[in-house]
């Protein structure tokens, strides 16, 4: 079944605000097995989304609108689906009321202006919005079913899992239940990753599988989806995910919705551990990252986050004959440890190089203590500092991952100089 989406708005289309709605909707479709062949953005003049409309009917077997149903004069989307519907703009007395008593609720009185919110075109279905003032509405077009949803995004949400995405599947005639499986990766680039997993390509076609890569670095997903007209997902899909844990190894950094920074609270948990985490040129990414899923607030001690190696020699009250980098983050990593009275300490330092080739990136220096055993490893990543950046905080989640699970913390990866 082939859907088309239509998200409108200036404001969208002058790019002064994301598009994430289209995103959004987009991923659930295909995730629910259905087609997406056609997307496009128009502003909030009436006559483009006519026509944005009419080109989507002649393509698509539904369509899903999202935007201009708010009680401004540029929402536009009742007042152009019911010109292109050649039907009348009609009060609905169920929602005007939804409206009234949403305000009423809120201790405030109903704006003239949000009437406007409960015309919809003659003949279309309502479609409950429990959380706003814009009710979402379905209308027939040109024998093309179309779906028109609000665009604040939690709304849109709700609307999409229990409301439009049901009526979606009863236009398709069969329900199919989508399954996913999800393996988060670090260090190995879509390239390497696509020939490292030739075989459970091959057993992924064969059982009608989609195996696919999406890289958002410096992670990599790999994906399983399969649709099924069952709850139960097919009985290839394990064999398929062994073959993946087994090719990717310890490069898998979590599985599903789980990141690295909930893999490693968890590891934490488990053991009743803490750590306190000392970190450079990374703005704090990796203590802020940890601390979003320390939801007892008891597992990361405290984070340092300081911009120059004087600082750290001055705070930690270092020797000037321990300058080098590696002696500094062994030893800020112990000391940070023992100062906080964490289970573990780690240190993540940084240092901008230019080499021979002139190639400019930053050295990596990474060190985990634990009583009197201190890990340690040193990397190159290349490239602009916003880039060298992101790799360096999650080398440093993934060297602490692995710390923590006894991994090899010293294999190489694909994004860094060797």
């Amino acid at each position: 079944m082939k859907i088309g989406i239509l998200c409108t708005g200036d404001e969208i289309l002058t790019g002064k605000t994301v598009n994430t709605n289209y995103s959004h909707i987009a991923k659930c479709l295909v995730d629910y097995g259905f087609e997406v062949n056609w997307g496009s953005v128009v502003g909030d003049q009436l006559k483009n989304i006519y026509h944005a409309m009419e080109v989507a009917a002649s393509l698509s077997d539904a369509v899903i609108v999202n935007g201009g149903l708010g009680p401004t004069l540029d929402d536009l989307t009742q007042e152009v689906a019911a010109k292109i519907a050649q039907v009348e703009l009609e009060l609905n007395q169920e929602w005007l009321a939804h409206i009234s008593s949403w305000y009423h609720s809120r201790g405030r009185i109903m704006p003239e202006n949000n009437r406007k919110q409960a015309l919809l075109p003659a003949g279309s279905e309502l479609i409950d919005n429990p959380i706003g003032t814009a009710c979402g509405f379905a209308l027939d077009i040109h024998g093309v079913r179309f779906f028109f949803t609000p665009g604040v995004p939690k709304e849109l949400y709700m609307m999409l899992d229990h409301e439009i995405i049901p009526r979606l599947q009863n236009l398709r005639g069969v329900s199919l239940y989508t399954h996913i499986k999800r393996f988060h990766s670090f260090g190995i680039g879509e390239s390497r990753a696509d020939k490292m997993l030739t075989k459970a390509a091959q057993m992924a076609e064969n059982s009608q599988i989609k195996l696919g890569f999406q890289s958002h670095y410096p992670q990599l997903e790999t994906k399983l989806v399969a649709n099924t007209t069952t709850q139960d997902p097919p009985e290839m899909m394990a064999p398929i995910e062994d073959d993946i844990r087994d090719c990717l190894g310890n490069f898998i950094v979590s599985e599903d919705d789980l990141t690295i920074e909930g893999k490693i609270c968890q590891m934490l948990q488990e053991s009743e551990s803490t750590v306190s985490i000392v970190e450079m040129d990374t703005a704090g990414l990796i203590n802020s990252r940890l601390h979003a899923c320390d939801e007892k607030g008891d597992l990361v001690r405290i984070g340092f986050f300081m911009q120059t190696m004087r600082d750290f020699h001055d705070f930690f009250q270092l020797p000037i004959d321990q300058w080098t980098q590696p002696v500094v983050t062994k030893r800020v990593a112990s000391l940070t440890a023992q100062k906080n009275n964490s289970t573990y300490g780690l240190s993540v330092l940084t240092e901008r190089y230019i080499d021979e080739r002139e190639q400019v990136g930053i050295e990596v220096h990474l060190a985990v203590a634990k009583g009197g055993d201190v890990k340690y490893r040193k990397s190159r990543l290349p490239g602009s500092p916003n880039w060298t950046r992101l790799g360096a905080v999650e080398l440093g989640l993934d060297f602490f991952r692995r710390s923590l699970a006894g991994l090899p913390v010293h294999e190489l990866i694909d994004f860094e100089q060797h």
